[in-house]
């Protein structure tokens, strides 16, 4: 299992333009891409290359997407999120029943689809103790974070920034960015909540380590975590 920051996503989308610009959105999120426009193209590229997610187009020329998720079905367990216009029931439990983990409806927001593959990769690629930052230990079924021995208070939101700042040691995240990664449910909140929360992990990180800040303000970016 790999980490986001170098996680791969497919995405399987007829129209070029439409394709083009969430490949520039996955990739401004820290993902490796890859763009296939037709649905007789999928099933021989994965024969010879691995992705850790999938987003498929339902409405694709050749062969349709839901033939295309049954037949990455017998063969594999990767995320499939489904994307299209189409929007009745009918679709969608068709959909579900073909193996697919999510669905979208266009149009769709670029930083709700981010969101959606941020999330998904979360709850099947958790991230090896091995590639976390030192020295914390995190327990992803407790939701939980040690410091140095020491058990950190941490709300669910603080978890959750915590655990994908300290799992990517020196990458620069924009506000935005860190939003996608805390709230699931994509509500509308102002990119400056994530100062608030920033400023309550510091709080609680001060009296372990002496005062030292290890999560560093870029200016006109973001923030980034620095292990000392």
């Amino acid at each position: 299992m790999i980490s986001t920051a170098i996680a791969h996503v497919l995405i399987v989308e007829d129209e070029r333009k439409l394709a083009k610009v969430l490949e520039e959105y996955l990739t401004s999120a820290n993902y490796q891409t890859h763009c296939l426009y037709s649905g007789d193209q999928v099933m021989p590229w994965l024969e010879g290359n691995n992705t850790d997610l999938i987003i498929l187009d339902l409405m694709l020329p050749k062969v349709d997407g839901i033939s295309l998720c049954a037949q990455i079905r017998q063969q594999s367990k990767v995320p499939i999120l489904l994307a299209t216009a189409r929007v009745t029931e009918e679709d969608r439990l068709l959909g579900w029943q073909q193996g697919a983990d999510d669905y979208v409806c266009k149009p769709y927001s670029m930083r709700e689809m981010v969101a959606r593959v941020t999330a998904m990769l979360r709850r099947v690629q958790p991230l090896p103790q091995a590639q976390l930052a030192q020295p914390f230990q995190v327990d992803m079924q407790k939701m939980q974070i040690h410091a140095r021995g020491t058990l950190l208070q941490l709300t669910a939101v603080e978890f959750r920034l915590l655990n994908h700042l300290i799992s990517h040691p020196q990458v620069i995240f924009s506000r935005d960015q860190l939003l996608d990664v805390i709230y699931d449910d994509y509500r509308y909140v102002s990119n400056r909540t994530i100062d608030s929360h920033i400023k309550n992990l510091r709080k609680k990180l001060t009296s372990l380590f002496h005062g030292d800040e290890m999560i560093q303000s870029i200016y006109g970016v973001g923030y980034k975590f620095s292990p000392q």
